[in-house]
């Protein structure tokens, strides 16, 4: 389920860096930081690095020179509100001067921007805290008065009285979140006190490793937004994270502006069982146990809102997000219990499902891939019963052969991706020799990875189900069995990342790049556009928030030739009236028209680029928004012969849980179901095609 207020953020600053201690104002610092000499050893690095590897041939000067000052300015302040315009236009000077620097291994720009940053924020953080804790400042919330949710077009403030009307609003909106979010409004003033003194601490902690590796990344950001810089610090973590050896919820976070977003959820890990956290939700506190406080980790480091969230298997951690579909005001405290991602619990699975077509019933499989997986340790060992995506595969396919199935869908929503190998594998469990990927590195080879067994596990009719989520090695399966036409491909665009990383060890820190980009066999690339299903069903996946294409610098989408390939099936043919008779069966499915409305409004919601700072207008709205949601699901549970419920709270109880402990959700289902009417379909009226042309 999706609420269906629009994603409105108040965008901030990410501020820079390390503990959480209340600051008196007083401390404030006006040391000047400078780069080391490592640093200036090491951007000479990172440019050779970029330039012998990376897959894109971008060369340095006056053009990429204006873009790293602009990408570097985002950085820093991408909502415009701590650079005055005067500011910028003292920046002008480095525009076609950093990649200059650059070749000279100067950070002159670099740090001379940052500086006057540290210096704008904290003298505005002063502020803020002074007017918190003034026994003088009063808000009314009673005046008509809006504020911007998105400032990315917004011009930075002129002069002192702009900037101070800004901040007012801002503060003002805030607060108001707090105090509908029932918190009394001196205790929303202490909060918010206690979240900038953070803040200020933060910038005073910020040393030149941290503004280097931001200079750095926003030179890397140029080659595409895969490629990236790690300090010897981030190094660390980022190999942690990498090995899977840690505690935690089971989830790719990411910094965005002030927050902590949420990538993705590992499957079958703790956070997706719980079935509440959803990707791009934000985190804005996380409180340790079943009663801990919840720390405010609004403006920290992504590494240490990791940390905080990080903790030993089965202890609780509860977080205090917003949803991503939701506005800052909808805020709600979740429970997660810690545990580490086991490996068969991310195993392939697969069940059977009964469906009525042409009055007669039939039984389709299902196999449910959340990861292209392979133990490489017991590979290696020689263990013989090693665990893998296209093993396990194989093994369901023979278990539901028993059960006499008349078609097999799988199911690889939500699937990230993983090994190429298995990808490769998996798709030759369904044709009979052949290609199945092309690689091209940076000198524009284009290496050919193809199926060499002639065995096939199951020549029967097949659907792949797809979704926004389904990534990499995903699209290189969807795209092989679409191309070979093996089978019918259902859901949505999926995510679209056709690219390859490799990393690299500097002499201080690493860097990941882009080494190579995938293509399909027919030689479009999967990169940026991912894979357009034959039959599209719906998303509620934001494509503007998910997906290659939300990240700004992703490499094109673009062709190489052609494999040679055979086609399994005719679906040209039959398509027309596949799609035909998917409309007319779902226009009045309760599960589709719930999705589609909730769908629409929030495509209108997305034209509203303002919030409204009167506590009235604002709880009406949000009032109205639930409202209107209840009224949706109590609509579909009619149509479907389901008790109504009095609150969307009530949901929670009666929603079904599958074997893994996650959430089953109806929509989901209903998806599912149809993918399997789509397949009946196709088994149909490919039989008559075949008998009309013998």
């Amino acid at each position: 389920m999706i609420y269906t207020r629009p994603l409105r953020r108040l965008l901030t600053t990410s501020l820079a860096l390390s503990l959480l201690i209340a600051l008196p104002v007083s401390a404030i610092t006006n040391t000047v930081l400078q780069p080391a000499p490592i640093h200036k050893q090491t951007i000479t690095d990172i440019v050779t690095s970029l330039n012998q590897d990376h897959y894109n041939n971008i060369v340095l000067n006056d053009a990429l020179s204006s873009k790293v000052l602009d990408q570097y300015l985002d950085s820093l302040d991408p909502s415009k509100v701590f650079f005055y315009q005067s500011d910028i236009d003292e920046f002008e000077q480095y525009r076609t001067q950093i990649d200059n620097e650059i070749r000279n291994s100067d950070l002159t720009a670099a740090y001379a921007i940052f500086n006057r940053y540290l210096q704008r924020s904290q003298t505005r953080l002063e502020k803020l805290i002074a007017t918190l804790e003034s026994p003088d400042y009063q808000v009314d919330f009673n005046i008509d008065e809006t504020i911007e949710t998105d400032r990315e077009d917004s011009q930075w403030p002129v002069d002192a009285a702009a900037m101070d009307e800004l901040w007012r609003k801002r503060l003002k909106s805030a607060l108001l979140t707090l105090k509908i979010a029932d918190k009394d409004i001196d205790a929303a003033k202490q909060l918010l006190s206690k979240r900038y003194k953070s803040q200020l601490k933060r910038t005073t902690q910020t040393n030149n490793e941290d503004v280097f590796q931001n200079f750095a990344n926003a030179l890397t950001k140029q080659f595409d937004p895969h490629t990236q810089y790690f300090s010897p610090r981030l190094s660390e973590n980022f190999n942690i994270n990498m090995s899977l050896s840690l505690e935690g919820i089971g989830a790719v976070l990411q910094s965005e502006n002030e927050n902590t977003k949420v990538v993705r959820l590992v499957p079958a890990g703790p956070a997706d069982k719980a079935g509440q956290l959803k990707p791009a939700d934000l985190i804005i506190g996380v409180g340790q146990g079943e009663d801990g406080d919840i720390e405010d980790v609004v403006g920290w480091r992504l590494d240490e809102v990791v940390d905080l969230i990080r903790g030993p298997k089965d202890s609780v951690v509860r977080l205090n997000i917003i949803p991503s579909d939701g506005d800052d005001s909808h805020q709600k405290i979740i429970k997660i219990t810690r545990n580490k991602v086991k490996l068969e619990e991310q195993a392939a699975q697969s069940k059977v499902i009964e469906l009525q077509h042409g009055g007669k019933p039939y039984k389709l499989g299902v196999i449910s891939i959340p990861a292209f997986y392979i133990d490489f340790a017991a590979l290696q060992r020689g263990d013989r019963d090693y665990k893998s995506t296209t093993r396990d595969t194989a093994q369901l396919i023979n278990e539901l052969k028993q059960e006499d199935i008349d078609g097999l869908i799988i199911d690889l929503r939500n699937n990230g991706g993983g090994s190429l190998r298995e990808a490769n594998e998996l798709v030759g469990l369904f044709i009979s020799r052949g290609p199945t990927v092309q690689i091209r590195d940076p000198l524009n080879r284009v290496n050919i990875q193809a199926d060499l067994d002639p065995r096939v596990a199951y020549n029967g009719p097949m659907a792949v189900l797809v979704n926004r989520l389904s990534a990499s090695a995903s699209e290189i399966f969807a795209g092989a069995i679409q191309d070979y036409q093996r089978g019918i491909i259902v859901g949505s665009q999926t995510f679209g990342k056709g690219t390859v990383q490799t990393l690299s060890p500097l002499h201080h820190g690493q860097i990941k790049l882009t080494h190579a980009k995938f293509y399909r066999i027919s030689g479009e690339s999967t990169q940026h556009k991912g894979v357009i299903p034959d039959i599209s069903l719906p998303t509620i996946y934001d494509t503007d928030q998910i997906g290659e294409s939300a990240l700004e610098g992703a490499l094109p989408w673009d062709t190489v030739s052609e494999i040679p390939h055979q086609r399994y099936l005719n679906l040209s043919a039959i398509l027309p009236t596949l799609s035909r008779r998917h409309t007319l069966r779902t226009q009045f499915n309760p599960d589709f028209l719930f999705m589609d409305a909730q769908i629409k409004r929030m495509q209108e919601n997305k034209q509203d680029k303002t919030i409204s700072l009167n506590e009235t207008t604002l709880k009406n709205e949000r009032a109205t928004s639930e409202q209107w949601l209840l009224d949706q699901e109590n609509t579909r549970r009619i149509a479907k012969d389901l008790p109504t419920v009095s609150a969307l709270a009530e949901l929670d109880d009666l929603l079904e849980k599958d074997s893994q402990g996650r959430i089953i959700s109806p929509e989901q289902e209903a998806l599912l179901t149809e993918t399997g009417n789509v397949l009946l379909d196709m088994i149909e009226l490919t039989n008559n095609y075949i008998a009309i042309k013998n």
